[in-house]
């Protein structure tokens, strides 16, 4: 499918755009016509970005779990048609001995965060316009080790249904993407222990993990016109790895500690 003038001349924000899933989803709108803020922690990161993409893209500061921050970047953009929201981050420990601050930590960004985003993004788009969030395969397939993930990208996509419910009188469509395993910066640790990819990768139909132009792809398509009749769906875009299992992240970290 060709979406090449489908997102010409709209506006978009991109959440977490500095790196991974981020990066490649502005890289997909801005080549379909879209005019990118791109907002991160990151604003370095950010700002590279941007130089690789030219005008008339921006780069801006932001801190999803800091409501002036959001509130902020949302005055700066202005009125919007698509906003994407990637911020994320995960951690390891069993909920017998995880401090309570690392699980509320996951929280903050994954869920509260998202929240907080989805909250001004309802007051900033425009009719028709787009929400997009990335949950996670783990929103609905549990992992050893990974409570607070997987309790924050579940809410993620309670969250979603609750908004595209609110929004969509107004003409606001609201979705997330719910990716498997994909080669980011974020994952990057998970897949630097032995035995972490090749155990995901044994539980996906398609046998391989995912990129973040698999991603990306979703993401342009939910954002498109072409999706004008979707709302409140959380797509799995996993490869097939929800019919099987979640990989023995929290085994293979025990068996590496233990070396």
């Amino acid at each position: 499918m060709d979406n090449s003038n489908e997102h010409a001349g709209r506006k978009a924000l991109v959440i977490g755009a500095a790196s991974g899933i981020g990066w490649a989803s502005a890289r997909a709108l801005a080549t379909d016509g879209c005019q990118i803020t791109l907002a991160d922690r990151n604003i370095d990161g950010a700002r590279e970005r941007v130089a690789e993409l030219g005008d008339p893209h921006t780069a801006a500061p932001v801190e999803v779990t800091d409501e002036a921050s959001v509130q902020a970047l949302f005055d700066q953009t202005g009125p919007l048609d698509v906003v994407v929201n990637c911020a994320g981050f995960s951690n390891v420990g069993l909920i017998t001995d995880m401090p309570v601050e690392d699980f509320r930590a996951v929280i903050d960004v994954c869920l509260n965060g998202a929240f907080i985003v989805a909250k001004h993004a309802g007051r900033t788009l425009r009719k028709g316009g787009v929400l997009v969030s990335i949950s996670s395969l783990n929103g609905r397939q549990p992992a050893a080790g990974m409570s607070a993930y997987c309790a924050a990208k579940a809410g993620l996509s309670m969250l979603t249904q609750v908004a595209a419910l609110e929004l969509g009188p107004r003409g606001i469509r609201v979705n997330a993407v719910a990716p498997g395993f994909v080669h980011t910066p974020l994952t990057a640790p998970a897949a630097a222990v032995p035995g972490v990819v090749e155990e995901y990768v044994e539980n996906t139909a398609l046998g391989r993990a995912g990129t973040p132009k698999d991603i990306a792809e979703a993401v342009r398509y939910l954002c498109s016109p072409s999706a004008s009749w979707l709302t409140g769906e959380v797509l799995d875009i996993n490869g097939g790895a929800h019919m099987k299992r979640y990989p023995d992240v929290m085994g293979h970290v025990m068996k590496l500690a233990a070396q």
